[in-house]
C-alpha cells in the first residue's frame, strides 16, 4: 500500500548553523527523497542554499527575532499555513513554536499536525513549555526526554519520542582516509601540528566547549613524555576575538603554544577528523546529545569524552573505553596516553545513522496523519 504524499512545514529562526538546522535539512531531504513535498520556514541564512539544492522549498520570514514586533508575523504565518495547506507542521525551536502553535488555532479545521523536536535543556518554564505542547514531542536522547519529563509534569508520556540523531555513513564512511594531497595540504597549512598523533577537539568558540582543558590536556601529557598536537577546529569565530586570546595566553602559560592550532569552521572537517589519533568531547556542561561523537565512530576514530549528559549516554553504549568523569583531568591525561597508545576496536554503527533518524521521523509523521484530527482545544 503507497502512504500518503505529506506536505511537511519546518519551522526554525534561521538557517546558519547548528544541530536543529543540521536535523531540518535531514529531514527535508528525506522527505523529498521519499517523494513528500517539505517546507521550510526561517529567517535565512547560509544553509538555504543546500537546503533548496536537495529540493526542499525556503519561505525567508523572521520568526525568530526575539523581540515583541516578531509577533506581528503571526497574521503572515497563519495565511501562509493557510495557502500551504500542510499535513504537518514541525517546530525546533522556541518562539517559532509559540508562533506555530497559535497560527495553527486560528485555522479552520482540519488543521495540521503540531510536533516539535526539543533539541536542547532549555531552562524551564512557561516559555520552553511550548516544546511540550506537541501532539508528538521528539526528543534527541534519554537525556532530554528526562528533562521534559521532569520539568513538564503534564506532559503525557505517550507524546514523549526518542529519535536520535543520526550521522550519514556516506559522509562519514568508516575507514575513511584523504588522499596524500589533502594531508600535503593541511599540514602545510598547520606546520606546528606535523610530527605528533593529532587531538581535535571540534566545537564553536563558547567556553562550556571545554577548550581549556584540551589545552590542559596537551600539557599534562607533554609532562608525561607523550607527544602530541592539538586543534581546536571551529573555535575561531567573529566576536570571540577575546576567548581566543585567553586561550592563547593559557597555551603561553603551560608552554604548549607551538604544538596548538585554533581553527575558525572548515568544510573538511571529515577529513580532519580522519586524520586525527583521538576525537575529544570535553563539554563542561551536559550537552542534550553529541553529534561528534558519532561521526567519529562512524570513520573508526577513537573518542575522548566527559560522561556526563548526551555524550556520556553515546559513549556508555558505543565506546565505554573514551568515558572519563567530568573535570577528572588526571583521569583525562591517563585515559588519552591509553588510547593513544593503543586504542580498542571500533565497531561500525548500527544505530545512530541518518537513516534512522529519518525513516523514524517520516513514521512519526505518517503515524499521525493516519489519526483523526482532533479540535485543537483537545490539545
Amino acid at each position: 500500500m503507497t502512504s500518503p504524499r505529506l506536505c511537511v512545514v519546518q519551522l526554525l529562526p534561521a538557517l546558519a548553523s547548528g544541530g536543529a538546522e543540521r536535523s531540518a535539512l535531514e529531514i527535508g531531504r528525506g522527505l523529498v527523497e521519499a517523494g513528500h513535498e517539505s517546507i521550510v520556514i526561517s529567517g535565512g541564512g547560509r544553509l538555504v542554499e543546500q537546503l533548496e539544492a536537495q529540493g526542499s522549498r525556503h519561505i525567508s520570514l523572521p520568526i525568530g527575532h526575539k523581540s515583541l514586533r516578531t509577533l506581528i508575523l503571526m497574521p503572515r504565518l497563519r495565511s501562509l499555513l493557510a495557502e500551504l495547506k500542510p499535513d504537518i507542521v514541525h517546530a525546533r525551536s522556541r518562539l517559532p513554536a509559540w508562533l506555530g502553535w497559535h497560527a495553527i488555532r486560528g485555522l479552520p479545521a482540519p488543521r495540521p499536525h503540531f510536533v516539535t523536536t526539543v533539541h536542547g535543556l532549555n531552562t524551564p518554564g512557561w516559555y520552553s513549555g511550548i516544546m511540550a505542547r506537541g501532539e508528538r514531542v521528539i526528543c534527541v536522547s534519554n537525556l532530554v526526554r528526562d528533562h521534559v519529563l521532569r520539568h513538564y509534569r503534564g506532559t503525557n508520556p505517550q507524546r514523549l519520542v526518542l529519535i536520535p540523531r543520526g550521522v550519514d555513513a556516506n559522509e562519514f564512511p568508516f575507514g575513511y582516509q584523504p588522499d596524500d594531497e589533502w594531508r600535503t595540504r593541511f599540514f602545510a597549512e598547520y606546520p606546528q601540528l606535523q610530527g605528533a598523533p593529532l587531538l581535535t577537539l571540534p566545537a564553536r568558540g563558547t567556553r562550556l566547549k571545554g577548550h581549556a582543558d584540551g589545552i590542559e590536556l596537551l600539557a599534562d601529557l607533554k609532562d608525561r613524555g607523550v607527544e602530541a598536537r592539538l586543534l581546536l577546529l571551529g573555535a575561531r569565530e567573529p566576536g570571540r576575538e577575546a576567548y581566543i586570546a585567553e586561550l592563547e595566553a593559557l597555551a603561553e602559560k603551560l608552554d604548549v603554544a607551538n604544538h596548538l592550532v585554533i581553527s575558525a569552521q572548515r568544510a573538511d572537517v571529515r577529513e580532519v577528523m580522519a586524520v586525527s589519533t583521538l576525537i575529544l568531547q570535553l563539554s563542561t556542561q551536559r550537552e542534550s546529545f553529541g553529534r561528534t561523537v558519532i561521526e567519529a565512530l562512524s570513520l573508526c576514530r577513537p573518542v575522548l569524552g566527559y560522561a556526563h549528559g548526551g555524550v556520556g549516554e553515546l559513549l556508555t553504549e558505543l565506546y565505554p573505553q573514551g568515558r572519563v568523569p567530568p573535570g577528572d583531568r588526571a583521569r583525562l591525561a591517563e585515559c588519552a596516553a591509553s588510547l593513544m597508545r593503543n586504542a580498542p576496536a571500533i565497531p561500525s554503527l548500527t544505530r545512530y545513522r541518518l537513516s534512522d533518524m529519518q525513516e523514524a521521523t517520516l513514521a512519526l509523521y505518517a503515524e499521525l496523519v493516519a489519526e483523526p484530527r482532533r479540535r485543537q482545544s483537545d490539545r
